[in-house]
């Protein structure tokens, strides 16, 4: 019998708990959804990937895809690659706006702005599949000799890694790494504000890790290592204390795989005789 009051004031205590944090029940669902989401479309590209791989010196540049069907790879790509990145945005964003709406049309602006965010994305994809058959149009067309477009393709890598060291890239991440500080200078009320929002973010996070994704291309546009690194990559920078450090990381990294491509291009995974 003794034990009824204290289980009864622990069983108070817990629901007080809980409606001093409404909060708290709905991030744990959005939260669980990203995870979800992102580790679904890692296992897709894991299984899409295995045949890419195997046929890595053959496949062109679109993967010999149709337009609509490597669109449709890209997102996917993009929800498994940025998706985790970008968690903690649209974790904050879900925050700042959870008083403002009913439950349903919290989820509904915080959709609407991870939609945005990936509108941005899939826009960057319609674009680099026309690049990709331009520069196979034009290498097709001057014959190049595989040694040269491995070249081509560890030039490429090298960029990317002075790109890291650009200013554009640090006002870019400087977005990224500051998510309350992003939203709360941006804010835009309604669901179209929602969807504005997630496009400026998309642009910013398009700038910060563009030249990332350009060099999948010459490192195998489905090659789940590289993938998996690249996340991780951006990650870091996001989420680490001294981004500086994984940026400059990153950049030595890249140019002196460039570099060695350029003094032996066989070792580039997309190389062919």
């Amino acid at each position: 019998m003794w034990l009824r009051p204290v289980f009864g004031a622990a069983k108070t205590q817990a629901m007080k708990n809980t409606s001093a944090d409404p909060q708290s029940g709905q991030r744990d669902i959005l939260l669980g959804t990203l995870l979800v989401v992102a580790a679904v479309t890692w296992v897709a590209l894991v299984w899409q990937g295995r045949g890419a791989e195997m046929n890595m010196a053959t496949a062109s540049l679109t993967l010999g895809l149709p337009a609509p069907l490597f669109l449709a790879i890209w997102v996917l790509m993009m929800v498994a690659m940025m998706v985790p990145t970008a968690a903690p945005m649209i974790l904050a964003f879900h925050m700042l706006q959870a008083d403002k709406v009913q439950r349903v049309g919290g989820f509904v602006s915080t959709g609407l702005f991870a939609a945005g965010y990936l509108l941005v994305w899939t826009l960057a994809g319609i674009v680099a599949y026309a690049g990709a058959v331009a520069a196979q149009t034009i290498a097709a067309s001057v014959a190049l000799p595989p040694e040269t477009e491995a070249r081509i393709g560890g030039a490429m890598v090298i960029a990317a890694g002075f790109y890291q060291l650009t200013p554009l890239k640090e006002r870019c991440l400087s977005k990224c790494r500051a998510p309350i500080a992003f939203l709360t200078t941006s804010w835009r009320d309604g669901a179209s504000g929602a969807l504005v929002m997630g496009l400026h973010h998309g642009a910013y996070c398009l700038g910060c890790c563009w030249l990332l994704f350009v060099i999948l291309f010459p490192l195998g546009l489905m090659t789940i290592a590289a993938m998996a690194i690249i996340t991780l990559v951006i990650l870091a920078e996001k989420t680490l204390r001294w981004p500086k450090l994984a940026s400059g990381a990153t950049a030595a990294a890249l140019a002196l795989y460039g570099a060695i491509v350029m003094v032996g291009p066989e070792i580039l995974p997309t190389f062919h005789s």
